[in-house]
């Protein structure tokens, strides 16, 4: 059932749909040409692969339990919808602001950020996140604490 917020809308699985989201994944994966929509009326529509594409995350995130937000490229949030999209606190992303980590404009005495920019950072936060677990791992490894074959933690 979506939620709509004026910059974005999200979307969570309902316990009821997800064997149909498992299933409508699981025959996305076997395509073997471009899927197309049909219309009520019968009329055929092509899926264009960027929207394909899309539908194919989308998918596969409710497919394992996670929740979507859709936000526009061109739109800007609240320092409290940015919080709320990183998932931290709201003061804690005014500090990230303040540091300059995420651009955003004020208008009056409010802040804003442009979802894009919301969206690069989220992404580098990501890609460092990995690189350190990256480090962490190759680090036990050399430490004989992680076997990579099987995955557990010696104890």
């Amino acid at each position: 059932m979506p939620k709509e917020h004026k910059t974005s809308v999200q979307f969570m699985a309902e316990e009821r749909e997800t064997s149909h989201i498992k299933r409508l994944e699981r025959l996305l994966n076997a395509q073997k040409s471009q899927p197309r929509l049909v219309g009520s009326s019968g009329e055929e529509i092509l899926l264009p692969d960027s929207v394909y594409q899309a539908l194919r995350q989308v998918i596969h995130a409710m497919a394992s339990g996670q929740g979507i937000t859709l936000v526009p490229n061109d739109r800007e949030m609240t320092t409290q919808q940015a919080a709320d999209f990183l998932n931290m606190s709201r003061p804690y992303l005014i500090k990230l602001l303040e540091q300059g980590d995420i651009s955003y404009t004020k208008v009056g005495a409010h802040r804003r950020i442009r979802s894009q920019d919301i969206m690069a950072y989220k992404q580098q936060r990501d890609a460092q996140r990995r690189q350190h677990l990256s480090e962490f791992t190759a680090f036990l490894e050399d430490e004989g604490f992680y076997d990579q074959e099987s995955h557990e933690i010696e104890r």
